[in-house]
């Protein structure tokens, strides 16, 4: 009769404990040290870090950067959208990453090397705003450290991040926002310098001192993934034939020509290969459409886009213009710029015209039908797309634009015939870029240009929303030369 007990008892019931293997060939010798056997390496945290070096060393572009950094590593799906939850988070949060570092520091953070510093912020970020458990985000980091470089300073990036993760983000935010005014708290908490926080206040018509309700949905818009929004060129391609190659994708909600993409390359899509098809917010496509749309005094054939580059509307507005017979001028002060005009609105025939667009000398026969003036701004309305953009500007680069801003608006007009439009358009909701540029001027009710677009306000200018819209936060102002 066999016998039936387990392989790993002794026959007088007494059980052994069963033998794990040690991966190791019989009779050769344990490991004396096992901690001294190198982490593996982590390929998403390590693209991660290094698009945080590049952002801080090289004044780097986070959504230009991270594409090449995620090809070059090979990454596979997983781990490039890891990578850029982590790489892309941390510096939307940033500031307040390092006022909780700070409280945890026994030095200025400034004094701590940089590479160390961005191993803490991604480190923090991972402990308080990702649902990685506290313990991993800390052992990870650590891991990191050895594998980047930066193993002396292991000890260091333990030590800090044991400390971080005492609170979480809401206890951590709580701390940091004690005695502070209601609108500086918010700004904590959503990551946000006080001074955009104030802008988005004054945008939406919130009281500072009290009910910061659509405020605190705007800044919160700002940490969610945007889609990727695709604008089909008007005749040569259509949104039905994006939809019967983009399966999971839908129609952008008001721009006839949008479809909306959740994920996905769209560098990979025939039409977008072949410049049929372009990548551009549907707020973009909004404003330049509105341009098209408003009523004219007399004739309707010469068009210009007075700052070009590096295109998007350009193109649409030439498909447009071509469409009623008439013609598109671009112009963009940037030589490398006008050449992407070129390449972007060859098939329609543009001419592209290089130089400061406040000295454009004005056509002899009276000036254009339609101006666009999508003029240089700070770019707060596009902070869900460029995640370090929130602490790179400050207060001050916005009064210099705004300059810069005033006169281009004064050269748009001196440009434009008696009777015909100038489209002033920010990706700002800033006022001082915004509703304070426009104010001196013969505004159109700006609503009537943007069909079936809910929550316009009371006009006559229109501040599309992140939050509202799922555009950028663009902003139109329609005015009658």
């Amino acid at each position: 009769m066999p016998d039936s007990r387990p392989a790993n008892s002794h026959r007088g019931g007494q059980r052994r404990p069963a033998r794990r293997p040690t991966g190791r060939p019989p009779g050769a010798p344990a490991s004396k040290n096992r901690a001294a056997r190198p982490p593996a390496v982590d390929p998403a945290r390590t693209v991660a870090l290094a698009l945080l070096r590049a952002v801080d060393s090289q004044d780097a572009y986070a959504n230009l950067v991270l594409p090449r950094l995620v090809a070059d590593a090979g990454l596979d799906t997983r781990d490039a959208g890891l990578a850029t939850e982590l790489g892309y988070g941390t510096l939307r949060a940033l500031g307040t990453l390092d006022d909780v570092i700070g409280r945890c520091l026994d030095r200025p953070l400034t004094e701590v090397q940089p590479g160390v510093r961005d191993l803490l912020r991604l480190g923090a970020y991972q402990a308080l705003r990702t649902r990685i458990p506290a313990h991993a985000a800390v052992a990870t980091t650590v891991d990191l450290a050895h594998t980047s470089g930066y193993g002396r300073a292991a000890g260091l990036v333990n030590a800090v991040l044991r400390k971080v993760t005492a609170h979480d983000w809401e206890g951590w935010t709580d701390e940091l926002a004690r005695g502070r005014n209601p609108l500086a708290a918010l700004a904590v908490r959503t990551g946000h310098p006080q001074w955009i926080a104030a802008a988005f206040a004054a945008a939406l018509g919130d009281d500072v001192d009290g009910d910061l309700a659509e405020t605190a949905r705007a800044l919160a818009a700002d940490d969610e993934r945007p889609l990727t929004h695709l604008v089909a060129w008007p005749g040569v391609a259509t949104v039905t034939e994006l939809l019967a190659a983009l399966p999971d994708a839908e129609p952008g909600p008001y721009s006839p020509y949008a479809v909306r993409m959740a994920g996905g390359d769209p560098g990979d899509l025939p039409g977008v290969r072949d410049k049929r098809v372009g990548v551009q917010d549907e707020g973009s496509q909004l404003c330049a459409l509105a341009l098209a749309a408003a009523p004219l005094d007399g004739r309707d054939e010469y068009w210009l886009d007075l700052c070009a580059g590096p295109g998007g509307k350009a193109a649409l507005l030439a498909a447009l213009a071509v469409e009623r017979g008439a013609t598109l001028t671009a112009n963009e002060v940037r030589p490398h710029r006008a050449d992407l005009v070129r390449r972007v609105t060859d098939r329609w025939g543009v001419e592209v015209l290089v130089g400061d667009g406040r000295e454009l000398p004005r056509p002899a026969d009276g000036g254009y039908d339609r101006v666009l003036l999508d003029a240089p701004c700070s770019g707060l309305g596009a902070l869900r797309r460029r995640p370090e953009s929130r602490w790179r500007r400050s207060a001050d680069d916005v009064a210099d634009l705004a300059v810069l801003q005033r006169e281009l608006l004064a050269a748009a007009l001196r440009l434009t015939r008696r009777g015909g439009v100038v489209a002033y358009v920010t990706c700002s909701p800033h006022p001082a870029e915004t509703t304070e540029i426009v104010a001196d001027h013969d505004l159109l009710d700006a609503r009537a240009a943007f069909p079936g677009v809910p929550n316009l306000g009371d006009g006559p200018t229109v501040q599309l929303w992140p939050y509202l819209h799922g555009t950028d936060a663009m902003f139109c102002a329609l005015i009658r030369r």
